[in-house]
């Protein structure tokens, strides 16, 4: 490398920086400090100099140098805003810097590394553990974990960039002189952190943009250096079991502050927020918008072994009991009958406003096909049904869905030849005839085939030694022989 860039030279070039510096302590103005960023209007522009408004009792001075556009001109107006460095205080003006740049020499450095005033350096190419930035004509190391304040993937990402950056380490006569982008960027942050503090009470109202999104809640960026936390319940009124199906990374979001707490080992604040609160609790209008009887449309949202609950409207949810999930068939598993995300008719049965509950029927939804069984089948009916189950009383008989009968053993037993019946498997097809209904006790009695005409089963019995098919056909076969006498 050229003599451009030795470090034991150029010390010639020290005067007016160092000079400024030197002899400066904190003012009177205790508002601000060396090396505070400051931003503020314009509010007068002279010869050599620019004059701003601090925002304090004193009024900050730059040169006009230090404010050229890249062209080299001066672009800016009174009125404008600008943000600077304060690099040093007096009773009469704060002198502000873009930061500490250009030519300078070893005092220069000693003096920013000292007030911790930041420097203007430029990254030159990466190194071992880092990144080469070249401060005053003079080469520095800045390691990789400080030149960001998150993770750096690329280094290379960052080489030809100009930054300011705080100095760190100054030893060896500036032989060991180590840079840190971080430093600055987070003493900036801390900064902007507690006048976020200073502003912040349960029940604002602010936009942020999400961070992160994690299994329990998603991660809003408030302020700089300043997130809040949005649990999954927080999220909507309706259940979400994700939070990525409601937001998404990048994306800005209303909310609302529900929770300050400290947090300890981190030394910050634990801020609660919530999107759902920001609309109206459904639940407040559900006596308006439900009753019992009513008859509605929703959507499963989640099964277990007693039932599934149905949201009938945003964070209104209600359960279907087992026991009411149908008339026509009996389900030992919600799943087997319903699934998640699966748009359901349901009958409102109960509304309790006090413990934010509704009981819901599929069932009574669809109908019962009692209702009107007398209607269908009368006493002596003969008909077809499907042998459903075998107990040791009798067989259940399905009629249609929803309506069963049993024929009872003692029934069989009244045939010549019972075991014709008796060797039926669940499933088959079997004639009987109607018995006696009783609507009140949702019960028919049924006989098989019409058993008052022994010589129509004794028929049956005899073709069942044939090659016909099936049990279950030759039933059929000498119930249609008997119609057909």
């Amino acid at each position: 490398m050229t003599d451009h860039f030795d470090n034991d030279n150029h010390d010639e070039n020290e005067k007016s920086f160092a000079e400024m510096l030197e002899a400066y302590s904190p003012g009177p103005d205790a508002e601000v400090g060396i090396g505070d960023k400051i931003r503020g209007k314009i509010v007068s522009i002279g010869r050599d100099s620019v004059v701003i408004d601090t925002g304090t009792k004193i009024d900050g001075v730059v040169d006009k140098g230090e404010v050229l556009d890249k062209d080299g001109q001066f672009a800016l107006q009174e009125g404008d805003i600008l943000e600077l460095y304060i690099v040093a205080l007096s009773e009469e003006e704060n002198q502000l810097s873009k930061a500490v740049s250009g030519i300078g020499g070893l005092h220069m450095l000693s003096e920013a590394y000292e007030k911790a005033v930041p420097v203007e350096g430029k990254i030159l190419e990466t190194c071992k553990g880092g990144l080469r930035v070249e401060v005053l004509q003079r080469k520095t190391f800045c390691p990789i974990s400080q030149v960001a304040l998150d993770y750096v993937e690329d280094p290379a990402d960052f080489v030809g960039k100009t930054f300011d950056f705080l100095i760190t380490t100054f030893e060896e006569n500036g032989r060991n002189i180590v840079v840190s982008r971080r430093a600055l960027l987070a003493r900036e942050q801390e900064k902007a952190r507690k006048a976020f503090y200073e502003t912040l009470s349960i029940g604002n109202l602010m936009n942020g943009t999400v961070s992160r999104i994690m299994p329990f809640g998603a991660f809003v960026k408030l302020s700089e250096g300043v997130e809040g936390m949005v649990h999954v319940s927080e999220l909507s009124w309706s259940k979400i079991a994700q939070p990525e199906t409601l937001v998404k990374v990048a994306d800005v979001v209303q909310v609302k502050v529900i929770n300050i707490e400290p947090d300890k080992k981190r030394g910050l604040l634990k801020i609660g927020l919530s999107m759902k609160q920001l609309h109206e609790d459904p639940w407040e209008s559900a006596g308006e918008n439900f009753h019992e009887g009513q008859k509605i449309l929703g959507t499963v949202t989640r099964c277990t072994n007693f039932g599934a609950f149905v949201e009938v409207a945003a964070g209104i949810e209600g359960l279907v009991h087992i026991s009411e999930m149908s008339y026509k068939k009996r389900v030992l598993k919600p799943e087997d009958e319903v699934a998640v995300g699966e748009t359901v008719s349901v009958l409102i049965k109960e509304v309790d406003l006090e413990k934010r509950r509704l009981s819901l029927s599929i069932r009574d939804a669809e109908g019962d096909p009692w209702i009107d069984v007398t209607e269908k089948y009368a006493a002596g009916q003969a008909l077809e049904g499907i042998l459903e189950k075998k107990e040791s009383f009798g067989y259940f008989v399905t009629l249609e869905p929803g309506i069963t009968g049993l024929l009872p053993k003692s029934n069989i037993r009244r045939l010549s030849e019972p075991a014709v019946v008796e060797k039926l498997k669940e499933g088959a097809s079997i004639p009987v005839f109607i018995e006696n209904i009783n609507p009140a006790e949702r019960k028919i009695t049924l006989a098989p085939g019409n058993a008052a005409d022994e010589q129509n089963w004794q028929t049956f019995a005899d073709s069942s030694k044939s090659s016909m098919g099936s049990l279950g056909e030759k039933l059929q076969h000498a119930l249609s022989k008997k119609k057909s006498d």
